[in-house]
């Protein structure tokens, strides 16, 4: 990848707000995106090789999405957390074992996707986060965010037993995707609370049907 191809990419992502670089190898990330902080909404840098996130990607204030599908990271860095403006935020694949302690401050947080990591519990820093609509880990706190409508944990390494009952019982999540954990989903119909997902998932089918 050349600085030329870059250059072109930084000039699009001027224009559009919307910087994406996906498949292309890159180990790091690209420094020069420094130069657009206030420009950009959109970061795409799935697909590459990345193990570190730098601290300077709490300078993206602008930023609302941010897509880091199957990279390395095994980390991510406290400055993440500055992003105010976040809304969509994806990880899947890489080699996470836990989330910044500040994560909670992702205030406009809605969608976080973290399948196929290796979280072995759940962020209790997800508590925090008013808007969240989709996850992929848990705590009991959890089924008590009031916008919490989608919950998806598949492809993690959780038991049955991790899954609080409250969120089938007590919940508002109406459709909760839980395939390949290290339980069978038909154990999952055998937990009391299951009957009042049901409503919720078929009242939610109807609404959308």
């Amino acid at each position: 990848m050349g600085n030329s191809a870059l250059k072109a990419h930084l000039e699009t992502a001027q224009k559009t707000g919307v910087f994406q670089l996906t498949g292309k190898g890159l180990t790091e990330f690209p420094e020069d995106l420094q130069k657009l902080t206030s420009n950009l909404r959109t970061i795409d840098l799935s697909n590459n090789k990345m193990e570190i996130l730098p601290p300077l990607i709490g300078k993206f204030s602008f930023l609302k999405s941010l897509a880091l599908n199957n990279n390395k990271l095994t980390a991510l860095p406290e400055e993440l957390c500055k992003l105010k403006k976040l809304e969509t935020l994806h990880l899947n694949g890489n080699h996470l074992r836990q989330l910044p302690a500040a994560f909670g401050q992702l205030s406009a947080l809605k969608t976080l996707s973290l399948s196929g990591n290796q979280l072995r519990t759940v962020p209790t820093q997800l508590c925090g986060l008013r808007h969240l609509d989709v996850i992929s880990q848990i705590s009991v706190q959890i089924s008590h965010c009031p916008r919490l409508k989608v919950l998806r944990l598949e492809e993690n390494c959780l038991e049955l037993s991790m899954l609080p009952q409250s969120i089938l019982s007590d919940s508002q999540i109406s459709l909760l995707a839980v395939e390949g954990n290290l339980f069978e989903i038909k154990k999952l119909r055998e937990l009391e609370g299951y009957d009042k997902y049901m409503e919720r998932f078929t009242a939610t089918k109807k609404k959308f049907a």
